[in-house]
């Protein structure tokens, strides 16, 4: 099953151990010794980070309260694949092994981490939750845009004020490092952060008589983190095999028929497993057990998904709402229909 653990803390993109809702609410008690006892104790920080943790408590409590937010978004993803985003509670690293490796997957944690970051410590700023930011200060008087002129109101979500932090903070480590995996970390780091704001949207509201919508009050707004994650799905499909070039400081191809990647691509290192089998040095957890589909062609199908292995079969009880119909004024009721279905599993190694 994949969950994230309440009071434990693992390892991200930033070799940092995010702390749990349980463990932030510790902080508040302690008071600002508690938060620098914590901030002391959290394995894998440099002292940039330590000296931000310190600082800001109650922003890495907001970028907390984000992680189950992200993680869900990549397993929703990856849900019909061989690497579904999988977690575990047995290690401080939810991801296990798998981030020692310099695959596309991992690419793709490090990016969807980092706007996760981002848009969590947006959220809050607009949500008044911190006392070191609020609403974007530059969203004020009068702008244009194709409909016309409109008047800055409401709450913009203060999206750079995010970024910079997200940068100041989660490139700290691989700033320090500057190694070939260190660049690949910060690369993709910063795709994810702009994989944010690109998806920024303008929100109105008309005034007027009769809802003419003669003069607007409007916003900036994020987007559904959904639209980021698919934004950062398709750019794991086209990610970009690379290597340092001679002079250490960017990347050149891997392959001469690759394109030379872009800012908002993602890149990677090394080739994937094929997480077929449960393999612990690779990070692979197998997809035996994994429910398929039989009659899927795709990613999701028994055959893909099972790896040539073979499936088991096995008929279940299931219960689903059925014949719904609108009563006047306000009900929609439905009645409970059950319903046996076959359920399909792959096949462990044997």
């Amino acid at each position: 099953m994949n969950f994230v653990p309440s009071g434990i803390c693992f390892y991200v993109s930033v070799a940092l151990c995010w702390l749990t809702a349980e463990v932030d609410a510790s902080w508040w008690y302690m008071g600002t010794l508690g938060s620098q006892v914590m901030c002391d104790n959290i394995p894998g920080l440099v002292n940039k980070q330590r000296q931000l943790c310190r600082q800001h408590p109650k922003v890495m409590q907001a970028i907390g309260s984000g992680i189950k937010d992200w993680i869900s978004e990549c397993q929703h993803q990856f849900r019909n694949h061989r690497w579904n985003c999988n977690t575990t509670a047995r290690d401080h690293n939810l991801f296990g092994r798998l981030l020692l490796r310099s695959s596309r997957e991992v690419a793709f944690i490090y990016a969807l981490s980092s706007a996760g970051v981002v848009y969590a410590l947006a959220r809050a700023c607009s949500q008044g939750d911190l006392d070191s930011c609020s609403c974007d200060p530059a969203k004020k008087g009068s702008s244009r845009d194709a409909k016309g002129s409109f008047s800055w109101g409401g709450c913009s979500d203060h999206v750079d004020h995010a970024m910079r932090f997200s940068q100041a903070f989660v490139d700290a480590k691989e700033r320090k490092e500057r190694d070939a995996r260190a660049l690949m970390n910060l690369h993709n780091n910063r795709a994810g952060r702009k994989a944010v704001k690109r998806f920024m949207t303008l929100e109105c509201k008309c005034h007027g008589v009769s809802g003419s919508c003669s003069v607007r009050t409007c916003w900036s707004a994020m987007a559904d983190f959904r639209r980021t994650g698919d934004h950062l799905r398709k750019k794991y499909n086209g990610a970009v095999q690379v290597a340092v070039n001679q002079y250490g400081t960017g990347f050149t191809t891997a392959h001469a028929h690759f394109k030379q990647p872009g800012k908002n691509d993602l890149v990677y290192l090394e080739d994937s497993p094929d997480y077929c089998v449960r393999d612990q040095d690779s990070g692979s957890l197998g997809t035996g057990g994994r429910l398929c589909n039989r009659t899927s062609p795709g990613t999701d199908g028994c055959e893909v998904m099972c790896c040539g292995r073979g499936y088991d079969t096995s008929r279940v009880g299931r219960t689903t709402k059925c014949e719904c119909k609108f009563h006047w004024c306000c009900a929609v009721l439905c009645r409970d229909c059950h319903q046996q279905v076959d359920v399909h599993t792959c096949k462990g190694l044997t």
